[in-house]
């Protein structure tokens, strides 16, 4: 296992064959993001889509939380006058925080699980509804807490609900704010499987070892097409995946593939 320095305490990530696993590592404040964790957030996933070692990312939390979102101590004075004098600068400087963060997580060519200890809530929860699957512990639950502060919703969590869940559900989520059980979440599709407690991480490890295995410049490309399709015609995924298909016939694993189809045995993908 290779530990990878991230520059501060309250990120943790460590890489072993071939599953990166990023932990927010502030458990007395149930990992709730600080101006610490969320810039090295932003810096590892750069860092791990640029490695061709890092072929699945595991987030996870610390202790029995995955991410409460803000820390609410720190907003205090958001109101005041100065910052309304301010606000199209302050606006320009959130969505640049958001894009750096949820759509870059979403768009990550590597594989994301988030795997949720506890609870997911705030910006939390739209870090890992930004992750490609999210396997909770029985004693997971999410809560979207914005109308608890008096706020709207940051971080793309409600186009990364309303995807999952439709718009009436995501309203009534984001309106009432109640709290989400693991079991209504695995029923709504917000979480893609609900494992004991004791096996969460394990479990987590066995799914990104599973995709770790795979043929990374594909499992990539089909990301990205599958993305590109909530947004997109039938005639612009057929261009899309066209082109990707073109893409990796030139691989290398694609040739392996073949040979190994043609021999009975397991393919080796190399990331080439």
């Amino acid at each position: 296992m290779t530990t990878i320095d991230t520059g501060t305490d309250e990120l943790l990530c460590s890489l072993d064959d071939g599953i990166a696993t990023v932990t927010l590592n502030r458990p007395d404040k149930r990992n709730a993001l600080s101006d610490r964790l969320t810039p090295a957030l932003r810096e590892i996933l750069l860092v791990l889509e640029r490695s061709e070692d890092a072929r699945c990312i595991i987030i996870t939390g610390a202790g029995r939380a995955f991410c409460a979102g803000g820390d609410i101590a720190g907003m205090g004075g958001d109101g005041d006058p100065a910052h309304r004098q301010n606000r199209d600068a302050a606006t320009r400087e959130l969505i640049r925080r958001e894009e750096t963060l949820s759509l870059r997580l979403y768009e990550l060519a590597t594989p994301t699980i988030a795997a949720l200890p506890g609870a997911a809530a705030g910006a939390g929860l739209s870090i890992a509804l930004a992750c490609d699957f999210r396997i909770g512990a029985a004693s997971a639950f999410i809560k979207t807490a914005f109308a608890n502060i008096g706020l709207p919703g940051d971080y793309g969590g409600t186009w990364l609900l309303t995807r999952l869940v439709g718009p009436a559900k995501a309203k009534a989520l984001y309106f009432m704010s109640p709290r989400v059980d693991a079991a209504e979440c695995l029923a709504l599709g917000i979480f893609d499987e609900v494992v004991s407690d004791d096996t969460l991480q394990a479990r987590a490890r066995d799914m990104a070892g599973t995709i770790a295995a795979g043929p990374p410049i594909a499992i990539a490309c089909m990301k990205a097409c599958i993305n590109a399709a909530a947004d997109s015609d039938l005639r612009a995924c057929l261009q899309a995946e066209a082109h990707a298909t073109i893409r990796c016939m030139e691989t290398a694993d694609h040739a392996e593939a073949v040979q190994a189809f043609l021999h009975k045995r397991s393919p080796r993908f190399s990331g080439r």
